[in-house]
């Protein structure tokens, strides 16, 4: 697998767009960290990190269900920096997802964070993706 980030945001989208209420993938350090920020942001319900049988890491996601409006809290997921075509920006250029409705999780060299959380602390880094 090339991009183990992108597939990890497709097993949601295709969990989300299914209307499936938990989603299982392998995990990471960085997943880890992006779930986590998905979880702060409100757009999962909840999340487990835990191990498989063989000992490999485990992320498993509740996914968050609107009854009201009988959505799902994720509208759109999107990779933007890939393998072969990394976006970076500074905390200036910070894109704005949905003109601030949405976020976009950035990887800094303070650690993964949100777009305005890197705007705050005025440090740039690599793109990753954009949520709504």
């Amino acid at each position: 697998m090339t991009d183990p980030i992108s597939d990890f945001l497709t097993r949601i989208r295709n969990a989300v767009k299914a209307n499936h209420k938990v989603v299982e993938a392998p995990g990471s350090k960085i997943k880890q960290e992006i779930t986590k920020i998905l979880h702060e942001q409100g757009y999962i319900l909840a999340y487990k990190f835990d191990t498989n049988e063989k000992g490999h890491p485990v992320i498993k996601i509740a996914l968050k269900w609107d009854d009201a409006t009988k959505t799902n809290a994720i509208k759109n997921l999107h990779r933007i920096s890939r393998p072969g075509l990394r976006q970076y920006a500074t905390a200036e250029k910070m894109p704005r997802v949905l003109n601030g409705l949405g976020i976009a999780i950035v990887s800094t060299s303070k650690g993964v964070m949100t777009d305005a959380k890197a705007r705050q602390e005025n440090v740039g880094g690599e793109v990753l993706c954009s949520v709504y």
